[in-house]
C-alpha cells in the first residue's frame, strides 16, 4: 500500500473512472502534465521541488559535455552534432553543456530541450524547444530523471492471490480494481513477477519501455543515455517504489497536480525494450552505476593538496568546494547510487567512451 493513502474496499467496476476512479497512470499523466499538470504549471520548474545531479553542481553538465565530445570524435566528427536533453526542465542541463563546449564542438552543435512546459524566457537562442525529439539525429540524447516520470500503472496481489491495477482517485484514496490482463501482466511475468503474497506491488513498467525505445529511434547514430534510481529483476522492491515531492520534501502521492510523482525505474527491461527500438536491432546496452561513469568523465571527487592553500588560498578554496560538489554527485547512498543506461546506435562502441582517460581538450 503506498504510504499515506487509504484503502476504499471494493471490486472494480464499469464506470470506474465515471465514479473518480482511475488507474495510476491516467492520473499522474493528468497530474503531471495535465492543463494544470505539476510540470506546466510550477512556475520554478523541478528544481523547486526536489534536486537533481543537474542542479547539483555545474560538474554534472562539464561531464555530459565532455561525454557529448568523445561521441563527437567516435562518429568522426560530423559537421551536425546533434545534443537533445529529454525533461529538459528549464534547460538547465542542456545550458551548462554548451557553456561546457569547445568552442569548435559548441560551433557544430545543435542543442534540443525537449519538454511539455512551455519556453523559459532569456533561454539560449541557440537551443531549440519541443515537446518530442527531433528525428533523424546525430549525437547524443541524454534522458536525467526521465523515464521515472513516465507515469505507470500499478499492480497489487489481493487476498486471493491475485494481481489486481490500482485504482487512484485524485485526494489519494486507493482500492482495488480488475486483474492485470495481456501485455500488462506479460511484462510483470518477465520482468517483475509477483508471487501470490497479498499487499506485494509492482509497478507495470511497459510504458516506460516504449518511451525509451522511441527516444533511441529518434538517433540515427551515436548514444541515448538514461540516467535515473532503478533496480534489476533480481531487486525489485517488494511494494513498489512510487511516491511524491513537494519543496524538496518526499510526500506522499497524491495526482492532484500539487506534487511530483515519480517511481524508480526497471531500467533493465528499458535496455531490452531500447535494443528492439523500431526499425533496427542495436548492440547490447551498458548499464553503470553514476559514481563510475563520471569518474570515467573525470569527476574524482578528490581533495585539493593542502600546500595549494598556503601558495593559493583562493585556488584552494575553489577547488575544496569543487570537490565537495563531486563528492555529492558520486557518493554511494546518494546521487552516486544513481544507474546510467547507454544505449550506442550504430556502430560506436560504449565501452570506449567510458576509458578513463584524458580526452584532448583537456590535455
Amino acid at each position: 500500500m503506498t504510504a499515506g493513502a487509504s484503502r476504499a474496499t471494493g471490486a472494480s467496476g464499469t464506470h470506474e473512472n465515471q465514479r473518480g476512479w482511475r488507474g495510476w497512470r491516467e492520473a499522474a499523466q493528468d497530474a503531471l502534465y495535465g492543463p494544470a499538470g505539476f510540470y506546466r504549471t510550477a512556475p520554478e520548474g523541478p528544481a523547486g521541488h526536489f534536486r537533481t545531479s543537474v542542479h547539483a553542481s555545474p560538474l554534472f553538465a562539464g561531464a555530459v559535455a565532455r561525454l557529448l565530445c568523445r561521441v563527437d570524435e567516435a562518429l568522426g566528427r560530423p559537421a551536425s552534432l546533434g545534443f537533445v536533453d529529454m525533461a529538459a526542465g528549464r534547460g538547465e542541463l542542456v545550458t551548462g553543456v554548451l557553456a561546457a563546449l569547445p568552442a569548435d564542438v559548441a560551433a557544430r552543435t545543435r542543442a534540443y530541450a525537449v519538454e511539455v512546459a512551455d519556453r523559459p524566457d532569456g533561454l539560449d537562442h541557440r537551443i531549440e524547444w519541443s515537446a518530442e525529439p527531433p528525428r533523424g539525429t546525430t549525437g547524443l540524447l541524454f534522458a536525467n530523471e526521465w523515464l521515472d516520470n513516465v507515469p505507470v500503472d500499478v499492480a497489487e496481489v489481493d487476498g486471493s492471490g491475485l494481481v489486481r491495477r490500482v485504482l487512484i482517485r485524485d485526494d489519494g484514496t486507493e482500492r482495488l480494481g480488475e486483474p492485470v490482463a495481456g501485455a500488462e501482466a506479460e511484462w510483470l511475468a518477465r520482468w517483475w513477477p509477483l508471487t501470490g503474497e497479498e499487499g506485494l506491488r509492482a509497478e507495470i513498467g511497459l510504458p516506460r519501455d516504449v518511451a525509451w525505445a522511441r527516444a533511441v529511434a529518434a538517433l540515427d547514430a551515436g548514444l541515448a543515455v538514461a540516467a535515473d534510481y532503478a533496480h534489476t529483476v533480481g531487486t525489485r522492491p517488494p511494494f513498489g517504489t512510487l511516491t511524491g515531492f513537494r519543496e524538496g520534501r518526499e510526500t506522499p502521492p497524491v495526482p492532484d497536480g500539487s506534487c511530483d510523482i515519480t517511481a524508480h525505474v526497471a531500467l533493465d527491461a528499458c535496455a531490452a525494450a531500447g535494443k528492439r527500438a523500431p526499425g533496427r536491432t542495436l548492440p547490447d546496452a551498458l548499464s553503470r552505476p553514476q559514481r563510475e561513469v563520471l569518474r570515467a568523465l573525470g569527476i574524482t571527487g578528490a581533495r585539493p593538496p593542502l600546500a595549494l592553500a598556503s601558495s593559493d588560498p583562493t585556488a584552494y578554496v575553489r577547488a575544496l568546494a569543487s570537490a565537495s560538489e563531486a563528492a555529492e554527485l558520486t557518493t554511494a547512498g546518494g546521487l552516486g547510487d544513481f544507474r546510467w543506461l547507454l544505449q550506442p546506435v550504430g556502430s560506436l562502441d560504449a565501452e570506449a567512451l567510458l576509458v578513463d582517460v584524458p580526452d584532448d581538450e583537456e590535455e
